[in-house]
């Protein structure tokens, strides 16, 4: 069964899904759960979700503040800490509603939002399984990844020359989050992801824009989510890595979880970042995320049927 939901997090108001079993105890295990860099939650948050309700747990999905059914301004703008935050009130909102059994938390995110979970599992002890999914790890060295490097300094002048514009009273610049031509700049330049984005967009999603705000680029780059993944034990933890990511590149997932502490796992997809979605990538994600949650949710989990 799904509701829709709503909920204050300092300041806008955000919105998203309540998922349940159609059956079985009255306050469920809980996953918290939220989309990465510029995403909404149509983009197959849908159907994670439909899977950890069938195997007898709660699921509150949300749109990122500033994102979709969410309230929030600027739009479009994607600030790393501010979703960080939401995470902690979507925890916190979990628990004043009676589906959820508030001693069993979990928390999942996929790409920008799986460094997101990495940070939330840190510091938040409320939290008591975690699953990142193909996450950021880096945004510094994610950038250096994907810009070349005759054009990183044009890119840091852009960004300070928007940061000039905006000090005189100018709206943030807005960038494409995808482009189909690589001379076009883009926050995320890749071919899979311009197929992934646009092909999703447009056949589940009609409320994701193609555009963040420029200043959003200048956050990423300060985003280290993986200096806090030594602190996430001892709260147990399981990586999705997809072995092809050139987006969240794979090394640097792969370097992060041999930082981490037990209790941890690591699940080994193949092929690349958006394989994680669709076809039988998503049929192994979802299930190495469903089983980690029930092992570690707790043995009251039953299996109850679901219905939409």
């Amino acid at each position: 069964m799904r509701k829709d939901i709503e909920f204050k997090a300092e300041g806008p108001r955000l919105r998203g899904w309540l998922y349940t079993p159609e059956r079985g105890a009255k306050a469920f295990p809980t996953v918290v759960m939220a989309h990465g860099f510029s995403a909404v939650k149509e983009m197959y948050l849908d159907s994670y979700a439909e899977v950890f309700a069938k195997a007898g747990m709660a699921a509150l999905v949300f749109d990122n503040r500033n994102f979709g059914a969410s309230e929030g301004e600027p739009r479009q703008e994607i600030d790393p800490w501010a979703q960080v935050r939401d995470y902690r009130d979507a925890i916190t909102f979990a628990c004043t509603r009676a589906e959820v059994d508030r001693e069993r938390i979990g928390v999942w995110g996929s790409s920008y939002s799986g460094g997101h979970a990495i940070v939330v599992a840190a510091i938040d002890r409320r939290v008591k399984c975690v699953v990142s999914q193909v996450p950021l790890i880096s945004g510094y060295r994610n950038i250096l990844r994907l810009v070349r490097n005759d054009l990183v300094a044009q890119v840091r002048a852009q960004l300070d020359a928007d940061r000039d514009a905006r000090y005189a009273g100018k709206p943030p610049r807005i960038t494409a989050v995808v482009s189909a031509d690589p001379a076009v700049p883009a926050a995320l330049p890749t071919e899979d992801s311009y197929t992934w984005f646009t092909e999703t967009g447009a056949t589940r999603a009609p409320a994701w824009k193609n555009e963040v705000t420029l200043r959003t680029l200048e956050m990423l780059m300060e985003y280290e989510p993986g200096t806090y993944i030594e602190r996430v034990s001892p709260t147990p933890l399981l990586m999705i890595v997809a072995a092809g990511d050139h987006l969240a590149v794979a090394d640097e997932a792969f370097a992060a979880f041999n930082r981490a502490l037990e209790p941890k796992r690591l699940f080994v997809l193949p092929g690349g970042h958006f394989d994680a979605y669709v076809g039988p990538g998503f049929e192994m994600a979802s299930g190495a995320a469903k089983d980690w949650f029930v092992e570690h949710l707790g043995k009251k989990i039953a299996a109850p049927a679901f219905a939409r």
